[in-house]
């Protein structure tokens, strides 16, 4: 290769990145006529699949005039920011897509700040050119505000602008000529001409470890851009660990990125991202070195997590019908492995030996954990999701969230009073001739919990909504949560219809009939605001006398099935989650409190 290019992906949810890095892999031809692109090649998870957002940042590279291009895609979702801010690390640009009717969202504003805050060149790509409500000028000049607000030097200002259609795989300068072109050149001609080489410091090898993979056969696989030098299969290297002690390492194997895959390699050099293995354990952040070296680099920094909730093993009747990993050992050392994987969360242990306390960047965050763990079979209990105090000058504090919100403006008024309920501060509103609006709120981070899947009721599922950390500040005062109670079930058995239906006047069920229910399991929402035991495996009483009508079969209308996240937002503190592969489960901590 003549010279290399890195670069990232960046954007607010759903704004089409992983769309246009499917089209910047198929075009450059890097996997060959023979070869079909999928849809979202980039999102391999099948949780990514299934929500339709990127969870996880990945690497993949094409060739464009002799020049090898590494690419980052990114998440979008303000709960996975920590995946944004590690592989800042590895690219020296970023293309940042922003939808040409939407504009740019709190995401958007997240992402060019910490790329901005890096010194990364941005070529701003305007996406979705091809829709009614497009209104690409306006959205430029609303991009051109945000770099004016955001722009640490005055030549962070100057950026290349493309339109795009990156679902069709055409793109141009010129916004009159993109329906009309049947390619997107004009973006690999950027990448090459603004996107800077990496620069490449003297001296022997160095690779700060951005990202960390899993291989059965040689184990731990880190991965990050290298800064100097080169390394060779076999050469002796240094791991700084983040406690300052040294490792002693030897090369076992070299892998680089190439199109959607990767490929062997026997040496690499300064510029290019490498996969290393060698080593039984590593993390992120830690350096890999020539042993020469006597200093590691800067180690990567990230926001801190602000929201915990506690894993416990599950103490319930059906314990370990369904799941295989169930010990206090696996859940720990499951939970050991993903915080190796993601900088942004963090374990703590706690006085007790079968809980443990997980701490993230969200509850969507944290979800999509939880949902990764039971799909590979663990089974656990899990508490309500709680926000991370401080102590700051004696005093105790809170962590505050910024929140971005772009809602129809019918819907102003129920927004703004259920967020002041929550102690949210409306610190800015503008109206835009769409019809919609934008706010800003200060809002503590524990008055989120439980909102989300509210907003979108309240918005009929046209509203926007996002969240960035601010700061921490004195606590606020209490939050009333849950206003309805609980329906609870007050014995062992199978639910049936008959008792379900004469229960559905009391509020709204979560389970169907025939489900297996225990004594202390919560089964549906009361009207009420307190809690209600009932037996719901009531059968009819038979008789000799039958009526027309009267044995037709009972329809019960008012079933709410709920996810995980909505789950997470229903719960209060005196109740938990029962996960396991097959069940979702919502219960009492004590299974006998009405004893």
């Amino acid at each position: 290769m003549k010279s290399y290019r890195n670069i990232a992906v960046i954007a607010h949810v759903d704004h089409g990145k992983t769309t246009l890095v499917d089209q910047l892999l198929s075009q450059s031809g890097i996997l060959g006529d023979h070869k079909e692109l999928e849809d979202r090649v980039m999102d391999s998870m099948d949780l990514e699949k299934e929500r339709g957002i990127t969870i996880a940042a990945k690497n993949a590279s094409f060739i464009h005039n002799d020049v090898k291009v590494n690419i980052v895609d990114t998440p979008g979702h303000g709960d996975f920011s920590g995946e944004v801010e590690r592989v800042l690390n590895m690219v020296d640009g970023a293309l940042l897509l922003v939808d040409a009717a939407e504009g740019p969202l709190p995401q958007t504003r997240f992402v060019l700040k910490k790329a901005l805050e890096q010194n990364k060149k941005i070529i701003v790509v305007l996406n979705k050119i091809d829709r009614k409500d497009s209104r690409p000028a306006e959205v430029l000049s609303e991009i051109e505000e945000l770099f004016f607000d955001l722009a640490i030097t005055e030549d962070q200002l100057d950026f290349e602008v493309v339109y795009a259609i990156a679902r069709d795989g055409k793109a141009s300068t010129d916004v009159t000529k993109v329906e009309s072109t049947d390619n997107i050149n004009c973006i690999f001609d950027l990448v090459l001409s603004e996107i800077p080489e990496p620069k490449i410091e003297e001296g022997p090898f160095k690779l700060m470890v951005s990202d960390i993979q899993y291989s059965k056969f040689v184990g731990r696989l880190a991965v990050g851009r290298i800064i100097s030098g080169e390394v060779s299969v076999g050469n002796p290297l240094k791991r700084f660990k983040e406690d300052g002690k040294v490792e002693q390492l030897r090369v076992t194997s070299l892998k680089t990125f190439m199109g959607n895959t990767t490929e062997e390699t026997e040496n690499l050099k300064a510029g290019d991202i490498a996969i290393v293995s060698g080593f039984e354990t590593v993390e992120i952040g830690d350096s890999l070195t020539h042993p020469e070296n006597v200093e590691p680099i800067e180690r990567l920094k990230v926001d801190e997590p602000t929201v915990g909730l506690f894993i416990s093993v599950n103490d319930g009747p059906f314990a370990g019908l369904e799941g295989k990993e169930v010990t206090s050992r696996k859940i720990l050392n499951r939970i050991e492995v993903e915080c190796l994987q993601n900088v942004s969360i963090r374990l703590e242990l706690t006085e007790k030996s079968d809980t443990f306390l997980l701490i993230g960047r969200g509850e969507l965050q944290l979800a999509v954990i939880l949902e990764t763990f039971r799909r590979e079979g663990y089974e656990f209990l899990v508490s309500q999701p709680r926000v991370i105090y401080k102590q700051i000058d004696g005093e105790k504090c809170e962590p505050i969230e910024e929140v971005y919100i772009d809602v129809e403006t019918d819907y102003n008024g129920i927004v703004t009073q259920k967020l002041q309920e929550r102690k949210a501060l409306l610190t800015g509103m503008e109206s835009r001739e769409s019809g919609r609006s934008q706010l800003k709120f200060e809002i503590p981070a524990r008055g989120l919990i439980g909102y989300r899947s509210q907003f979108l009721t309240d918005t009929r599922g046209t509203g926007l909504l996002s969240t960035e950390f601010k700061s921490y500040q004195p606590f606020k005062g209490e939050i009333f949560k849950r206003q309805a109670g609980k329906m609870v079930s007050d014995r062992q058995g199978k639910s049936t219809p008959y008792s379900l239906f004469n229960l559905e006047d009391r509020g709204t069920m979560f389970i169907e009939s025939g489900t297996q229910v225990y004594k202390g399991m919560i089964i549906g929402e009361y009207n009420k605001g307190k809690e209600l035991y009932v037996n719901v495996c009531r059968e009819k009483k038979l008789t000799n006398v039958r009526a027309s009508g009267t044995d037709d079969a009972v329809k019960l209308t008012r079933v709410r099935k709920l996810t995980l996240e909505q789950a997470l937002e229903w719960i209060v503190d005196d109740e938990l989650i029962e996960l396991t592969p097959k069940s979702l489960r919502i219960r009492e901590r004590d299974l006998n409190k009405n004893r």
